[in-house]
């Protein structure tokens, strides 16, 4: 099993400082989701420069160096930095900063992203209910896409074999959480940066979360 040493040495050598600049939701929704995407989405909207959510700078969208080894598409979460990057083609990778869960609840592995859906519905889990029924027990029907939804704006389905684990890659209605850690089980990021990664990855990539 990786230690916390070994996956910050091993992160350093997979990734660079960053390079210089040069379940879907119901049909009845979808002719929200255009001015749901807009109304998540700063104005003249630089993913590099803009910063509404008053985050770190260090967890804007930033282009960095890859190793060579890495499987173009993949994804790669390192849970100590707080980073999330999607490898590219051509020996880099985009980076973005990311949420992770509370507690024992964050769990690393190696999965397959099986689906991915644009402002889907978020149905609480058992164990969400079982561990906070107050919170969660009223929301049991399931919440509808939309800027409040707590999967946001699009969301990654993680897979281990053909089982759904539940656990997602998703937009979160919370972006100042980024850097944290808040959730309760999943990858949290900020809504106009998953609506810029959303297209890039395909299903059938395998996404790697490392442990923190």
């Amino acid at each position: 099993m990786l230690t916390r040493r070994h996956f910050v040495i091993t992160s350093a050598a997979m990734f660079s400082a960053p390079i210089a600049p040069a379940f879907a939701g119901p049909v009845s929704n979808r002719s929200k989701w255009a001015a749901y995407d807009a109304q998540v989405t700063p104005a003249n909207y630089d993913p590099a420069t803009s910063n509404p959510w008053g985050l770190h700078p260090r967890f804007l969208p930033q282009l960095v160096e890859a190793n060579a080894n890495l499987t173009p598409g993949d994804i790669h979460v390192d849970a100590v930095a707080r980073y999330l990057y999607h490898v590219r083609g051509n020996g880099t990778a985009m980076r973005y900063g990311v949420a992770i869960a509370r507690g024992n609840l964050y769990e690393p592995g190696v999965y397959t992203i099986r689906r991915k859906a644009k402002w889907p519905t978020w149905i609480p889990t058992k164990d969400m209910i079982e561990r906070d029924p107050n919170i969660y027990g009223p929301l049991a029907d399931g919440v509808d896409g939309g800027p409040k939804n707590p999967l946001g704006s699009r969301a990654f389905y993680l897979f281990k074999g053909n089982r759904d684990t539940y656990l997602r890659i998703h937009g979160s209605p919370a972006p100042r959480s980024i850097g944290g850690r808040a959730s309760s089980g999943c990858v949290r990021m900020v809504m106009a940066h998953i609506i810029g990664l959303y297209d890039q990855v395909e299903t059938g990539v395998t996404a790697h979360l490392y442990p923190a």
